[in-house]
């Protein structure tokens, strides 16, 4: 039987492996002490690693993980040992890069908590039920810029993704008048 490529869990993890988001999509850990557990150990392991500039790739427990930090934060896709790498690779570039819109590059801890309806929105784009929806982060971005936007925010509140958004429906509605 043909299958689709799917992702176990999404980790948004700090500089000293606390949750900052996370997204359990497979019953590999069922209760909440065991995915906190699965957390801790799979930060133990990669912290030391340098993935910085590119992501890196590592065994765990029978499972593919993809990993890339940037400031305080550590990007975590897991997936199963069955899967393709790059597929989850681009799924965690993906988040990484949507993210990095959705704060406007202001990638940290801080700002993540801040925001983190946005980066909660990001993750329910990406995967659902563990079936990856997309992985072009400016479509992500726009998705939930669409959803978090107040239609009757001020055009100079608006971010430019926002804006696009409200003179592309603008648009759309004086055409099919």
């Amino acid at each position: 039987m043909e299958s689709f490529p799917s992702v176990k869990n999404i980790l948004l993890l700090d500089s000293e492996g606390k949750r900052v988001a996370v997204k359990y999509y497979s019953d590999d850990w069922p209760t909440n002490s065991s995915k906190l557990a699965f957390e801790k150990s799979v930060f133990t392991k990669t912290f030391k690693s340098n993935a910085r500039a590119e992501a890196e790739i590592s065994m765990f427990e029978n499972n593919i993980v993809i990993y890339k930090f940037v400031q305080d934060l550590h990007f975590f896709v897991t997936g199963g040992d069955d899967e393709n790498e790059l597929i989850l690779a681009t799924v965690l570039q993906g988040f990484f890069d949507a993210v990095a819109l959705l704060l406007r590059n202001n990638v940290d801890k801080m700002e993540a908590l801040e925001n983190l309806d946005l980066i909660l929105l990001c993750l329910d784009e990406i995967v659902d039920g563990g079936i990856i929806l997309e992985t072009d982060a400016s479509v992500i971005a726009g998705k939930v810029a669409t959803h978090s936007m107040e239609a009757d925010a001020p055009l100079s509140e608006q971010t430019i993704t926002q804006a696009w958004a409200t003179a592309r429906e603008h648009l759309t509605r004086t055409l099919l008048k």
